[in-house]
């Protein structure tokens, strides 16, 4: 099933196509060069299949399929789009790998991102590497990379297909391929396991560490290029696919939290962007490169040759999603009946709950990380009494994503000395206004929203303009394309309530809780420590 937009206004003007495919669903949106959404279509997507406990996999040519209906459904709600479009940018869940063959066919299902499947035993890195790593205190960061690397569960469980893996790429560099016919894929993309290096924005050199800790050879990888460059252009095959015209330029974005930090207006470091999204992540645009955590990189941002510093808060807005689907139901049918959108309702249910949930605090360290929170990471809820209800709950997933994203706040700027003065909210979480007030209050700074919702496809849009000539630099583009729609302020009533909560309990329950979640781990064994079996 698919949704096409209105009809497109303004004929004979220049638009620019970006195509966003994310991990609930493929979009093909039309801007114009105010930034405005001039035509949008939408394919929801199956996020994943899971053959087996905790995989999470998914046919390429799905996306393929997705990505062409999503064109011609464009296309066809909208007479005479196409020949108004002067170029088409991608932007694509992050981390999500495909094995091709030698024709560029896949070998296998793509392993999405979501996939929590490992790869315990491996030989930890030595030589001069590995005694730099004990020594340093990061053998056990390196042994995690290797372990979470979908590149050698493949050569581990697999070895036929990754023997006959001529091209490993992410979800971008195939969609580009099936667009252009080229192995080629932005710079801007390449957030995965791979040997990557994140300072230069190349491949790693060949004495780098990363390719001891995986089985890849430079000829599987594909040419890389800067945002803002060309991929390539659009094929025969690909028009008679999607209806995009033959010839058409295909210029490299970046991937979609990348392209949502710039959609949102962020290019200066004290401008944070919030992306309430299955992963929630603030993220700060820098022109030097700065680690979050020692040997964890900031992610090459839209804005060619900069940096994002990204702290994440892996299945974020799951929660809320998880909230909705188990206790939500009233809600939804009401809504339903109403012919209001369900999240009218939601907030009206954090609206009948005081700032604290009465005490219930929540933190939301639902999947172990390798910094912070560690790999023997749970997520905790405590304060619970017999005053609280599901909708005291509802506010505490709430406060707790704010309050773990402004921990994330003081990370950035401890580590790029710089303050950050502001923050703009993404993702669909911020469509919810009780989401917003509430994040404004927990920051204690005033919490804006942008224009546009779907702030991933005008990055990219955005990232277009400047490659085709359009706009005459990233500054220019930004400030012609982008604008705040709704700015949420703080209450200082509120605030003071979630100061006291954030500094004298929220903050303390990771470390008192800590050992126990080392007891945990010691008599479970979950989650393992990496490079041992089990």
């Amino acid at each position: 099933m698919n949704e096409p937009s209105r009809s497109a206004s303004e004929k004979g003007e220049d638009l620019l196509l970006a195509i966003d495919a994310g991990t609930q669903s493929i979009r093909a949106l039309a801007f114009d060069l105010a930034g405005n959404l001039v035509a949008k279509a939408r394919v929801p997507l199956v996020p994943y299949v899971s053959p087996h406990p905790g995989w999470a996999e998914q046919d390429p040519a799905y996306y393929w399929r997705s990505l062409s209906e999503a064109c011609q459904t464009l296309f066809a709600g909208n007479p005479g789009l196409s020949e108004r479009i002067r170029g088409v940018a991608l932007t694509t869940q992050r981390a999500t790998t495909v094995c091709l063959d030698g024709n560029g066919e896949p070998l296998r299902p793509a392993i999405v991102w979501l996939d929590q499947r490992r790869t315990e035993g491996l030989d930890p890195i030595r030589g001069l590497w590995g005694l730099a790593f004990k020594l340093s205190g990061m053998s056990e960061t390196v042994s995690y990379f290797q372990a979470e690397a979908e590149v050698n569960w493949l050569a581990a469980h697999e070895p036929e297909v990754w023997k006959a893996t001529r091209h490993y790429v992410l979800l971008s560099g195939y969609l580009t391929y099936k667009l252009t016919g080229r192995f080629v894929d932005s710079t801007g993309c390449q957030v995965a396991y791979i040997p990557f290096d994140y300072k230069s924005h190349q491949w790693a050199r060949s004495w780098d560490w990363k390719w001891q800790a995986l089985p890849l050879d430079r000829k599987q990888l594909p040419e890389i290029v800067p945002p803002g460059q060309p991929l390539g252009e659009i094929s025969e095959a690909a028009s008679a696919a999607t209806g995009l015209p033959k010839g058409l330029p295909v210029i490299a974005a970046a991937a979609d939290k990348a392209c949502e930090v710039l959609g949102a207006g962020c290019l200066e470091p004290d401008i944070a962007c919030l992306s309430y999204g299955t992963t929630a992540t603030i993220n700060t645009t820098h022109r030097s490169y700065v680690e979050p955590y020692p040997l964890i990189p900031p992610y090459p941002a839209a804005l060619p040759g900069a940096y994002n510093l990204e702290i994440q808060i892996y299945r974020g807005f799951w929660m809320v999603s998880w909230f909705r689907q188990e206790f939500g139901h009233r809600e939804e049918e009401l809504a339903r009946e109403r012919g209001v959108a369900p999240e009218v309702l939601f907030d009206e249910l954090v609206a009948d709950v005081p700032p604290g949930s009465m005490g219930l605090i929540l933190q939301p360290y639902w999947s172990p990380g390798v910094k912070i929170p560690g790999p023997e990471a749970k997520g905790a809820i405590i304060g619970f009494g017999d005053v609280h209800t599901r909708a005291h709950m509802y506010r505490a997933i709430l406060e707790g994503l704010a309050y773990a994203l402004r921990e994330g706040k003081e990370r950035t700027e401890r580590r790029s000395k710089l303050p950050i003065r502001e923050i703009r909210v993404a993702g669909g979480g911020s469509q919810s206004d009780a989401a917003m007030q509430l994040t404004a209050d927990v920051f204690n700074l005033p919490a804006k929203r942008p224009h546009v919702y779907e702030a991933s496809g005008l990055g990219a849009a955005i990232v277009l303009s400047v490659g085709l000539g359009l706009h005459p630099s990233f500054e220019a583009a930004v400030a012609s394309m982008t604008r705040v729609g709704r700015t949420f302020t703080p209450d200082p009533k509120t605030v003071a309530i979630y100061d006291r909560l954030y500094e004298r309990v929220y903050k303390q329950m990771y470390k008192r809780l800590r050992p126990l979640y080392e007891e945990i781990r010691e008599i479970t064994g979950y989650p393992p420590r990496p490079g041992k079996t089990g």
